[in-house]
């Protein structure tokens, strides 16, 4: 492998950060490739997540929203062999819209690899109904690749020493309660964050809040039920996705519903608590061994995510 070309259709920065184990395991097996990125839309590794250091080649091939347009069928070959990209050894499709494999397979390859239709458009099948693509990619290539996680000691030093200034000691929890999207409705309640947050500290835990700092009201809203509650991003001039993951290292425990929060924390491979509703944590939940996932659909057979009970939460803690 000399080039390898991967695609990813998702916007949001939780989209790009839960490819970071999957990246660093195929760059640790293909020392010698080269990898390029084609995204749909912008490429966060070189912009809000470039503090972690995940070097990807961008291709940008004129067409805003790569694959959501039928009438890139018509232009994606032309618009590839003009960059002068060449032919790519393997192009990884990491969505499963069969409009975007198919506009994706007009680039020049090799080999193609993608889930879509049971993996139909894939230029070898495989047997296999995981969301696991590193599984997958295994199985597809006949090859043994070994999963690596992301080291928080690669961050910025001055990152590392910031995250311990604000949370110097030890028996903290961490709370991620605000959604990106809106297009769901994945938020657990406010009140629930807060009673929970409130018995942690009958547990001699100190919660910690991941909340941007220009959510003021939300912030002070907080502080009025939990007077000795950290919001260490407000106390901080650092504002960066790395800042999280690197605070989250600090943390004996997280709970948080299904946002890019989510991604951020489980970088740093704490015990993580994740709250599901509408979303399938099958495919959007951490992929490590520290996670242990709620979800509504399995506890009590709704969407409804808060149907899920603070002690429930409190137990697993």
């Amino acid at each position: 492998m000399k080039k390898i070309l991967i695609y990813n259709s998702g916007g949001g920065l939780g989209d790009s950060i839960q490819l970071f184990p999957f990246l660093l395991s195929l760059k640790s097996h293909f020392k010698k490739a080269k990898f390029f990125y084609l995204g749909a839309h912008t490429n966060h590794f070189n912009g809000k997540l470039r503090e972690y250091n995940i070097k990807l080649e961008t291709v940008d091939l004129g067409l805003k929203y790569f694959g959501f347009r039928w009438w890139h069928l018509l232009l994606a070959k032309k618009r590839a062999s003009k960059k002068s990209f060449g032919n790519f050894d393997l192009i990884i499709d990491l969505q499963t819209k069969i409009r975007n494999s198919l506009i994706l397979k007009r680039v020049p390859h090799s080999s193609f690899y993608s889930r879509t239709f049971n993996g139909f458009f894939s230029s070898k099948k495989i047997n296999t109904n995981s969301y696991d693509n590193l599984k997958n990619l295994s199985l597809f290539l006949d090859e043994d690749i070994i999963k690596l996680d992301f080291k928080t000691n690669t961050l910025p030093k001055e990152i590392l020493t910031e995250a311990k200034r604000l949370l110097p000691n030890s028996n903290y929890v961490g709370f991620s309660i605000t959604q990106g999207n809106e297009y769901r409705k994945k938020s657990w309640s406010i009140f629930k964050f807060t009673s929970l947050a409130n018995k942690v500290i009958s547990k001699n835990k100190v919660p910690v809040f991941f909340i941007e700092k220009d959510k003021i009201n939300l912030i002070e809203k907080i502080k009025s039920q939990v007077p000795t509650a950290i919001f260490p991003e407000a106390n901080s001039k650092l504002s960066c996705p790395a800042l999280v993951t690197a605070l989250s290292s600090r943390l004996e425990t997280a709970v948080s519903i299904d946002n890019g929060i989510m991604h951020m924390m489980s970088l740093a491979n704490v015990p993580m608590i994740v709250l599901f509703g509408p979303t399938n944590p099958e495919k959007f939940a951490p992929k490590n061994r520290y996670t242990r996932i709620l979800d509504s659909k399995k506890l009590h057979g709704t969407n409804d995510i808060n149907s899920i009970e603070v002690d429930e939460v409190l137990s697993l803690i």
